[in-house]
């Protein structure tokens, strides 16, 4: 892990008090005037919500399976990727998955669809994850 740029992984299923944590960090960090983001998990899901359906539909018909929580629906290697990075040079790429309308409209999008990639600015000291896969 960098001490020059830290980052600070929250995992856990849902339920387990991951957003409670989220948020307590979030206040520490605004109240110590600490720059930081939060870069969830299903930010490096493979699929948006209807290309998942669609995996299942066909892991059913094929009788596979496919799990969000697996490497098939997940890109691990893109989220090494942000945390070598970031660890190295507190640079990297991310992206928001939207969750709801909410969360959609200012992008002008859809629920269950992504952001499309961005850098990460410079001035970010903390890279705050949100996992909700397992890893």
């Amino acid at each position: 892990m960098s001490s020059r740029n830290p980052i600070i992984a929250v995992t856990g299923s849902s339920g387990a008090g991951t957003s409670t944590t989220t948020s307590s960090f979030e206040h520490m960090f605004r109240t110590l005037g600490i720059n930081s983001v939060n870069i969830e998990g299903d930010s490096f899901h493979r699929f948006s919500r209807q290309e998942m359906d669609l995996a299942k539909r066909k892991a059913k018909e094929s009788h596979t399976n496919i799990s969000y929580f697996g490497d098939l629906a997940n890109d691990f290697d893109a989220l090494e990727k942000l945390f070598k990075t970031y660890g190295e040079t507190g640079k990297g790429m991310m992206r928001r998955y939207l969750h709801t309308f909410d969360d959609a409209v200012p992008y002008n999008q859809m629920p269950g669809t992504f952001t499309p990639w961005e850098e990460l600015v410079r001035a970010l000291i903390y890279c705050f994850m949100k996992a909700y896969m397992a890893v």
